[in-house]
C-alpha cells in the first residue's frame, strides 16, 4: 500500500515552491503518494479557514491512519486544524516554521485570523503517532518562541536548525534533506 504525504504551503504559498516539489520527487522514488493541495491564499487579506478545508475535502478519501502530513508556516496551523478534527491518529505530523501565537510573528493578526491560536493540545496529541517540529533562530516571520512551545505543546525535541531562515527559498531552501531522512525514518520504523 502506497504511504500518502501531504505538504500544506503558507501564506501566499503555491506547490511548486521552496522544498516542496523536490521533497515530492524524492518521496514518490521512494513509493509514496505525495499530494500538495493549493489552497486560497489572497495577498493582504487573510486566507479562510474554512474554505482551506473546502480543497481539503477533495482529498479526504487519501487521509487515513497510515498519512503523514507536512506543514509549513501557515500550513502547520492548518495541520493542527485537521488533527482537532480527526477521529483516528495519523502516521505523522511535521510542523515547519510554524506560527502558534508566541510574537515575534510577523503576520501575527493575519494568522490569527485565519483560525485563532488557541489548539486543544490534548486532543492533538492524540491524533499523530510521531511528531516533528523544526524552527530556526534567524526566521525573519515567526520567532522561534513559536517552535519551542509548539515541541513542548507535543510532547517532542524541537528540531532546532541555526541559520535555516523561514526554510523557504530566501532562506535557500529548495531541497530539505533532513526532512527526507525523518520521513523516511518514520515509514521504516513503522513498517517494521
Amino acid at each position: 500500500m502506497a504511504q500518502n504525504v501531504f505538504i500544506f504551503h503558507g501564506t501566499e504559498g503555491y506547490p511548486q515552491e521552496n522544498w516542496f516539489p523536490w521533497l515530492k520527487e524524492k518521496l514518490e522514488a521512494e513509493g509514496c503518494k505525495v499530494f500538495v493541495p493549493q489552497f486560497p491564499t489572497p495577498p493582504i487579506v487573510p486566507a479562510k479557514i474554512a474554505e482551506w478545508f473546502d480543497v481539503l475535502k477533495n482529498y479526504e478519501n487519501n487521509i487515513d491512519e497510515n498519512t503523514i502530513l507536512i506543514g509549513h508556516s501557515l500550513g502547520s496551523i492548518f495541520t493542527l486544524r485537521v488533527l482537532e478534527k480527526l477521529n483516528y491518529a495519523i502516521k505523522a505530523a511535521v510542523f515547519v516554521g510554524a506560527p502558534i501565537g508566541e510574537r515575534p510573528i510577523i503576520n501575527y493578526d493575519r494568522d490569527e485570523a485565519f483560525s485563532g491560536f488557541n489548539f486543544d493540545w490534548e486532543n492533538i496529541k492524540t491524533k499523530s503517532k510521531n511528531f516533528v517540529v523544526y524552527h530556526s533562530d534567524n526566521d525573519p516571520y515567526v520567532g522561534i518562541a513559536n517552535g519551542e512551545k509548539l515541541a513542548k505543546s507535543l510532547g517532542v525535541e524541537l528540531t532546532f536548525v541555526p541559520n535555516a531562515g523561514h526554510f523557504n527559498k530566501s532562506a535557500g531552501y529548495t531541497e530539505f534533506p533532513d526532512l527526507l531522512e525523518k520521513i523516511k525514518s518514520i515509514i521504516k520504523k513503522l513498517k517494521d
